[in-house]
């Protein structure tokens, strides 16, 4: 009798199984059936000044040699894909190589997952603009925050990425959170539309979709934040409608014959000229905190060319002249990290904590910690050092870098 209540239960479990597999299958068709056109457009904030990206055509268009670069967050990275071709930025990609057959088009993916464009604008230069790209897309959306400091952070990046030598075409992409419809539009939009730049945001196509009830998010997300491989493909789907109503601009309409890019900023601008010190680029006077030797194998390789150290009183100082600095530690969720203090120019009394630890359960990741924030540039010294450690831990305090602006 067991055997068949056994034989009974797993019946039952396998029935709820395959029926539950048929209707994500058949929600999955019909998802693909949709007229992802009529809701891509919505998602068209602007297509900007089109000089740029026109040049960038009819490069390509003319068999010459150009290279489409990305940068952002987890997404960009392709967090999610099965497969790193099956990521928006990758079938973005596949376009440009699909439209120009004739062009061999190189492919960067600069896409780093957990951070901001605060970390981009420092980082732009050697995972990105080494590479002279002749088109890009940023894409911060979900990791920076509708705050003041993110809104100049990322002006800071626009203006470095369009100063670039090679002069690339910009295109601003927003994702969201498919949760609750959170993410940084407003302030990367305001950015945008001062620099006449393409924009779209998917808050507006796709998450309105799943909002009207029209799509299950369950369908393209399964964390609410990082789409799957068909999330990746009608995101890409929504850029690609964007860049075709461009290429029938470029190439049946018409296009302006100059982008001016604006003198004054709408920020402060302070973190244009940002620089990341690490032990490769960096002299420090230590006791206890050790270089990180480790080969980095990708940009994506986060915890790499930083100092660890593990035990209380083990300092490290370093000598910058800049007006914001900032530390990029790791942050762990095994909870028994050490804390460190950073102090500026021997300032005891304005010591700030850094504490390694983590509550969420997603996993360690690269956390940046302002510690001097000031209009004026000058030199300053800063010293870290561990004055916590919790019993029998086995866990080292990673500092990753400094950022260091203005």
């Amino acid at each position: 009798m067991q055997g068949n209540v056994t034989d009974s239960v797993t019946s039952i479990a396998t029935i709820a199984e395959e029926t539950a597999a048929l209707f994500e299958e058949v929600m999955r068709r019909k998802v693909m059936k949709l007229n992802i056109k009529e809701f891509a457009d919505k998602g068209i904030v602007s297509l900007g000044n089109m000089y740029r990206i026109a040049k960038v055509m009819k490069k390509a268009a003319a068999g010459e040699d150009i290279t489409v670069g990305m940068i952002g967050g987890s997404i960009t990275r392709g967090s999610l894909a099965t497969a790193p071709k099956l990521c928006y930025a990758y079938l973005v990609y596949q376009w440009w190589v699909e439209k120009f057959c004739d062009s061999h088009i190189s492919y960067v993916n600069a896409g780093v997952g957990g951070t901001t464009s605060q970390f981009g604008v420092a980082r732009v230069d050697n995972d990105l603009l080494d590479f002279d790209p002749d088109f890009v897309i940023t894409e911060f959306g979900v990791n920076d925050r509708e705050e003041e400091l993110f809104k100049e952070t990322y002006e800071g990046l626009i203006r470095k990425i369009l100063m670039h030598k090679t002069e690339p075409a910009l295109l601003i992409l927003n994702n969201v959170r498919y949760n609750n419809g959170l993410n940084a539009q407003s302030i990367h939009n305001a950015v945008g539309l001062e620099y006449n730049l393409a924009m779209i945001n998917i808050k507006d196509s796709l998450y309105a979709e799943i909002e009207a009830g029209r799509i299950p998010s369950a369908n393209i997300t399964t964390d609410f934040l990082h789409p799957n491989d068909l999330g990746h493909k009608i995101v890409a789907q929504i850029v690609i409608n964007a860049l075709e109503k461009i290429y029938d601009e470029v190439f049946c309409g018409t296009i302006p014959n100059i982008y001016r890019m604006p003198i004054r900023t709408i920020t402060k601008n302070r973190f244009m000229n940002s620089v990341r010190y690490n032990n490769k680029n960096t002299a420090t006077n230590s006791k206890g905190f050790i270089a990180d030797l480790t080969k980095q194998d990708s940009i994506q390789d986060k915890f790499r060319n930083g100092w660890k150290a593990g035990k209380v009183g083990d300092t490290i100082r370093f000598v910058f002249t800049g007006g914001i600095i900032s530390a990029q530690y790791c942050k762990t969720i095994r909870n028994d990290a050490p804390i460190a203090k950073a102090v500026i120019d021997g300032e005891e009394e304005n010591a700030i904590l850094i504490d390694a630890n983590l509550s969420n359960t997603r996993g360690d990741s690269l956390a940046i910690q302002d510690l001097l924030v000031e209009d004026e540039s000058k030199i300053h010294t800063l010293d870290i050092t561990i004055v916590k450690v919790a019993e029998e831990s086995e866990i080292d305090f990673y500092l990753a870098s400094i950022l260091v602006a203005n």
